[in-house]
Order: structure tokens, then C-alpha cells, then sequence
């Protein structure tokens, strides 16, 4: 174990060097820079080096893990136009249709999955549930509680509305 002193001293010493190595991987030095960041961070929360015979080598892997990591998660991330139409109806609302996005917007991230997974992509509750690690009778709970959320955060400005 290792003490908060050598861990400063390991980056004082190869952080320079770390940082370097990590923008040539990243390509760009911000993203280099969070990768050295995150492995001393992981260093400090865990206590130091345990059973590491050649602290060098192996900050120098640590550090190209976290960069090709970042790399990796950068490419899965493809930004989606927010204007893409998630329904195509014949006579397009775009009102009633902005509005949905900006109450799908506020739901827990758990109830907002399940509801575009059954709803836009089709999927059983069953289906859903594997593909977020959860139960069939929990991504129904979810798919349920959204759809009040949904609905009173739609009819909120059309209380006077009697379908709602």
C-alpha cells in the first residue's frame, strides 16, 4: 500500500510523460489529460499500487487502457439529430410533438428507456427487460409509472381537455 506522498511523487515523476502518451492515443491533449486524471484518481480511491512490480510500466498500461477506453466509448457515441421525427404521422404535429420529447426529457432515465423501447422500438417488456438488465415485472412498474408521468405532464397545460 502506498501512501497519498508516493502517489504524488509517481505523478510528479511520470505525469508529464503519462499525459504525452495518453494525447498521442486521445489526439487530443484534454482527453489525455482526463485519462492520466482518472487512473490516479482510481490509484488514490484504491490506496496505491498492490503487488506492482514495475510501477512504471505499469502506469504507462493503465494510462493506454483509459485512452483507448475513452476512444472506444467516443466511437459508440453518434449524436442524434434532435429534430429526427420518432413517428411520422400523416398530418405531423410538431407542437404535440416537441412537447412529447420535452416530457420524455424529465422521466428517470429507467421509465424513459423501457417507454421508447416498447413504444418506438417494438419490444416486448420481456425483450426490454434483457436488454436493460432488469426484470419483465419491473419494466412493466416502469413502463407504467412513465405513462401517468407522461400524461399528467402533457395535460398539465390542457386541463380542460376532458380526454385527459
Amino acid at each position: 500500500m502506498q501512501t497519498s506522498t508516493e502517489i504524488e511523487r509517481l505523478y510528479r515523476q511520470y505525469g508529464s510523460a503519462l499525459v504525452l502518451f495518453a494525447t498521442a492515443i486521445a489526439g487530443d491533449r484534454g482527453r489525455g489529460q482526463d485519462a492520466v486524471h482518472k487512473i490516479f484518481l482510481k490509484l488514490i480511491e484504491s490506496r496505491g499500487l498492490r503487488r506492482v512490480m514495475d510501477a512504471k510500466a505499469y502506469l504507462f498500461t493503465c494510462v493506454r487502457n483509459a485512452a483507448l477506453d475513452d476512444a472506444r466509448s467516443r466511437q459508440r457515441n453518434v449524436a442524434l439529430d434532435p429534430d429526427l421525427a420518432w413517428f411520422d404521422p400523416p398530418d405531423r404535429d410538431y407542437v404535440s410533438e416537441l412537447k412529447l420529447r420535452q416530457a420524455l426529457s424529465t422521466l428517470p432515465d429507467g421509465q424513459r428507456e423501457v417507454i421508447i423501447l416498447h413504444l418506438w422500438g417494438d419490444l416486448t417488456f420481456s425483450q426490454a427487460a434483457k436488454v436493460l438488465d432488469i426484470s419483465a415485472n419491473t419494466a412493466a412498474s416502469r413502463y407504467r409509472y412513465g405513462l401517468v408521468k407522461l400524461r399528467d405532464t402533457m395535460c398539465a397545460e390542457e386541463k380542460a381537455n376532458a380526454n385527459c
